[in-house]
């Protein structure tokens, strides 16, 4: 793992809310609006962006937590703009904040939590055995 982030750097990505976006549960819309899964989707991606810039050859990130306050609506067809903190690693685990906003006002905000780990090592946790 290279350790070329200082607490404080950020990432950045912005997304479009779309129909499939919209918080459903078997077939029947709840709301209108950008789901809290779909933002924990677009997080995830935000905040793997250090990851990735991070991680070396024969290495990979895991998730580890993903903690979500959703604090607004993200209506269809509005861009959402995540803005991923470096906040430190300790090990191999690295921790970002993040805040998603449209426009000034602020859709959710939370903590997500990747570790840095060799593939051998990711391949021995996912296998049945």
């Amino acid at each position: 793992m290279k350790l070329i982030f200082k607490a404080g750097d950020i990432k950045e990505y912005r997304s479009v809310v779309k129909p499939d976006d919209v918080a459903a549960f078997q077939g029947e819309i709840i709301h209108e609006v950008c789901s809290t899964f779909a933002l924990a989707r677009e997080v995830e991606w935000t905040t793997r962006q250090f990851v990735l810039d991070m991680k070396e050859h024969g290495e990979e990130g895991i998730g580890t937590f993903l903690q979500i306050r959703h604090e607004g609506p993200a209506f269809v067809g509005e861009e959402i703009i995540f803005k991923g903190v470096f906040e430190g690693v300790a090990g191999s685990e690295l921790t970002c904040s993040f805040e998603a906003r449209v426009g000034n006002r602020v859709v959710a905000r939370g903590k997500t939590g990747q570790k840095i780990l060799t593939l051998q090592k990711i391949r021995s946790i996912f296998s049945h055995g």
